[in-house]
């Protein structure tokens, strides 16, 4: 085991047997690396280390202390993984996502039917969404033959995916957050915005694909609102499998 593993799992046994907790401030360097048979270089190397993983933070003056160890900073890191993955995986890395989104929805679903349940998040993105669309053309199927597609879906003329991906990134985190799950909202939301690119990818080349999407996003949140667990996750898995078939027809 190296010096830097070290010190990452000294300190993390004194968060686990509760000798430090949230908040609190770590011992002073020379005690700490005593205490963990290190030298101050290698203590520093394995603080830079928890630090990344989002378990402890330095304030410059004032020493180190551990985090809130909230479930968003510590699944974090979680994000590179998955992009570093998603440069050869990405169909596998959406596959999970799906997964673990379907279940998000049933569980929104399920919170939804909760007193005083709120779903002004997901409405609010739904809302930027259907703005989007609208400047980029016509969100009336009636007038939805005039873009430049020509395959009858609207908003595909000088279209802002980047406003459109912000609006689907905000729908998928209120969901989240409506889940009542903080590590599984944390999950699906490092996930989701690390594999981003694919469904910007998708936008741009798919004609329509930014449309249907606002449609089935409308649809997720229906069943949602209504507190129907199994049609919010069937509605979710169908939605989510169109960016797994574009993603097998672009690597075809």
């Amino acid at each position: 085991m190296s010096r830097t593993d070290r010190v990452v799992d000294g300190v993390t046994a004194m968060i686990l047997d509760g000798r430090l907790g949230p908040g609190q401030r770590l011992p002073v360097e020379k005690d700490l690396a005593d205490a963990l048979g290190v030298s101050r270089g290698s203590l520093r190397e394995g603080i830079r280390a928890l630090a990344v993983l989002g378990v402890v933070e330095t304030r410059q003056g004032d020493g180190t202390y551990v985090t809130a160890l909230d479930p968003g900073s510590l699944v974090a890191p979680l994000g590179l993984v998955v992009e570093l993955q998603a440069a050869g995986h990405a169909l596998h890395v959406h596959t999970v996502r799906r997964l673990l989104e379907t279940e998000v929805a049933g569980l929104a679903a399920a919170g939804a039917r909760a007193p005083g349940a709120d779903l002004t998040a997901a409405r609010e993105a739904l809302a930027q969404g259907a703005a989007v669309l609208a400047r980029a053309g016509s969100d009336d199927p009636a007038t939805s033959g005039e873009g430049e597609s020509g395959d009858g879906e609207p908003g595909d003329v000088l279209c802002d995916h980047e406003a459109l991906l912000a609006a689907d990134l905000a729908f998928h985190r209120a969901l989240g957050a409506l889940a009542g799950n903080p590590v599984l909202a944390a999950l699906t939301d490092a996930m989701g915005g690390r594999t981003a690119r694919h469904r910007l990818s998708r936008g741009v080349t798919e004609p329509g694909a930014e449309a249907r999407t606002q449609r089935e996003h409308e649809a997720i949140l229906d069943a949602v609102a209504a507190g129907d667990v199994d049609r919010a996750r069937v509605r979710m898995a169908a939605h989510l499998l169109a960016v797994e078939d574009f993603l097998r027809t672009d690597a075809g």
